[in-house]
């Protein structure tokens, strides 16, 4: 298959390409128009069919004569268990848990938080949802009760499910309590709260009236049937940081996500029914969402959840045990998990103790990836390694290398060429395309290909004025990078004040409210800063207000404390340096560019607007305090 031919297509007839596609998903009513884009923002794809993800993902493939097929793989070395679950039994487990929901009062267009460990449960949950047309919102567990209660206030959830626990490593961590402090701080009140007991963390204590047992819910539960759902009604709601410190509610529809997907699979990962995929991350981010819970299942292929670590559980041999004990073809992870087992494993020792030979393709995305790493993975792996580049915006890659369709060779530091359905230009700030070499803001022409978001929960203003707004016409993706002169793609990074922490989309911006609430701060700044393991972690600078007498390192502990208890410890936050004064305009502005790169130790001109260029000096020579400065 001509990667330039289908590319073309694509962008040139969207309509008849995507129809082409969508025939491979089951309709329990045909489309009537492809795409209906009235007013070139709230555009629909496969208006007024009718579809059901859990059927298509799912029951489909047990009525095709494909139950008996593995769906799901479970390995958890921190429980010392391991299940495989088959098409017909996983059907079964999500038709009794929506039927246990329905007796709850669940029903179509309600939502749905889901705070879960990574057990198959969470999948089984999420699958539950779409089958009667609730819509989930899946929580990491890792995040802060003030971070969920953001999410039960915006989402306005009818009913919780959660489990007794989650497990870092071998640490049990109850999720109850935080569920607890969660509702109680939301100004909205689920009225049940389903809570899977699990036999490492007890459930207590249990409120009347609204907690319930998940046992007790599938108890004597009638099996639920899939029900018809328009295509843009919305499947899911994921949120992403927001650059106000609010989340944005991602909205994503049943239809066009389905096509997409299942098409992915086999185009971009060369993924074929059958074939055993393991997507390494969690299913509280966009990856796990769509490549270890819907992408391989609408295939029809086997999907591993692994409640473990790259390295720690029990060494840095385990990514390679999972490939070798399930045959895995296609692994799919962070450059974040890669380079810890590399500072673990530099020679690759533990994966001389496997066979690897199932695998065919390693991928990376969530953040950058360095050249290094690539060339580390293809040299001990002896497979080729695939950087591409997606957002928890559009679901599914924007850039990429194509194993089923066409392969490119990979260029250290770069995604490859843009997907088939995304017209990728580089912009500069008034929104005319640079030429080819020259950096700019990367925007997308729209309207997006299908599995992108709709819109933002309840927000549609706000929808327009994020991605919409900054150049007419196009998707604003907030990242910066180039094109050559072989239309590849190369991602240098965020232009906004969101940092991927290994692979998590945080905002800066929310750390700066948390830091500047304390009594004695008058202002801060959070910057990201380059991390060999992690990608980047924010750092953070804080000037003190007049007449405060604080001791400085209980200051900076407290600090450091009070982001990591309302963030999360995913937040990695550490570092604060206490400043005389923020660099900043004459209009007010503070030149976060500017100390991102005094952070990095990177070269910088200093804006003409500036108003106190002496509070850069100091920054300078100071910031080695912190550990950084330095290249």
């Amino acid at each position: 298959m001509n990667y330039n031919e289908v590319f073309k297509r694509s962008l040139e007839r969207p309509d008849d390409f995507w129809g082409e596609v969508a025939s491979d998903i089951h309709w329990y009513r045909k489309w009537d128009k492809v795409l209906d884009n009235p007013d070139g923002k709230f555009y629909k794809w496969f208006k007024g069919g009718e579809l059901n993800t859990c059927y298509n993902a799912v029951d489909i493939h047990v009525e095709n004569g494909s139950g008996d097929l593995t769906a799901v793989i479970y390995d958890s070395p921190v429980t010392d268990t391991k299940e495989k679950i088959t098409y017909s039994q996983l059907r079964d487990r999500i038709a009794v848990l929506a039927g246990g929901l329905k007796e709850q009062g669940l029903r179509k267009g309600d939502t749905v938080i889901i705070y879960m460990p990574m057990i198959p449960e969470a999948l089984i949950s999420m699958l539950a949802c779409a089958r009667i047309g609730a819509i989930h919102s899946v929580v990491f567990g890792g995040f802060a009760p003030k971070e969920l209660a953001i999410r039960i206030d915006d989402a306005e959830p009818k009913l919780i499910i959660t489990a007794s626990c989650g497990i870092e490593k071998y640490r049990v961590l109850p999720y109850k309590p935080l569920v607890d402090e969660a509702i109680q701080i939301a100004d909205h009140k689920p009225e049940k709260c389903v809570i899977l007991e699990r036999e490492q963390q007890k459930v207590e204590p249990m409120i009347e009236g609204r907690d319930l047992y998940w046992r007790d819910v599938i108890k004597d539960a009638a099996p639920a049937e899939c029900i018809p759902l328009d295509s843009n009604h919305p499947l899911y709601i994921l949120y992403t940081s927001g650059t106000t410190g609010k989340p944005k509610g991602i909205v994503r529809d049943n239809g066009g996500h389905a096509v997409a997907l299942k098409w992915s699979m086999k185009h971009i990962y060369g993924m074929e029914k059958g074939d055993v995929y393991w997507a390494a991350s969690d299913v509280g981010w966009v990856v796990g969402h769509s490549y270890i819970v819907y992408a391989p299942l609408l295939l029809g292929a086997a999907t591993v959840m692994f409640e473990g670590k790259p390295i720690g559980t029990p060494d840095p041999g385990a990514f390679w045990r999972i490939i070798s004990e399930y045959r895995v073809r296609a692994l799919f992870t962070a450059p974040t998990a890669i380079r810890a087992i590399k500072r673990e494993d530099p020679n690759g020792e533990y994966m001389k103790k496997f066979d690897m030979s199932s695998l065919d393709t390693l991928f990376l995305a969530g953040e950058r990836c360095d050249p290094d790493t690539l060339l580390w993975s293809q040299e001990h792996l002896g497979v080729p390694v695939i950087d591409h580049w997606w957002q928890t915006e559009t679901g599914w890659a924007i850039v990429g290398n194509f194993k089923g369709m066409e392969m490119f060779p990979v260029k250290p530091g770069s995604a490859t060429k843009s997907v088939p359905g995304y017209d990728v230009k580089i912009l500069d700030e008034d929104g005319k395309e640079v030429k080819r070499g020259e950096q700019g803001v990367i925007a997308v022409k729209t309207p997006l290909p299908p599995g992108t978001l709709i819109t933002l929960w309840n927000d549609d203003e706000r929808y327009v004025n994020s991605y919409l707004s900054p150049y007419p016409g196009y998707y604003y993706t907030g990242d910066g990078g180039y094109m050559d002169n072989e239309d590849y793609v190369y991602i240098m990074g965020r232009v906004d004040d969101i940092i991927n922490v290994a692979g998590h989309r945080l905002s800066t911006g929310a750390m700066e409210e948390i830091l500047a609430q304390n009594p004695d701060v008058a202002s801060a700044s959070v910057v990201g800063a380059n991390d060999n393991l992690r990608g980047e972690v924010p750092v953070g600078f804080v000037v003190l207000k007049a007449g405060s007498e604080r001791e400085q390192d209980e200051l900076e502990a407290e600090l450091v404390k009070a982001v990591r208890a309302e963030i999360g410890p995913i937040a990695c936050f550490r570092k604060v340096l206490i400043v005389s004064d923020l660099p900043q305009t004459r209009s007010g502005k503070t030149l976060r560019r500017t100390l991102r790169s005094i952070v990095n130790g990177e070269d910088y001109n200093i804006p003409s607007t500036i108003a106190n260029p002496d509070a850069l000096d100091k920054i300078k020579k100071n910031v080695h305090i912190i550990g950084y400065g330095k290249k």
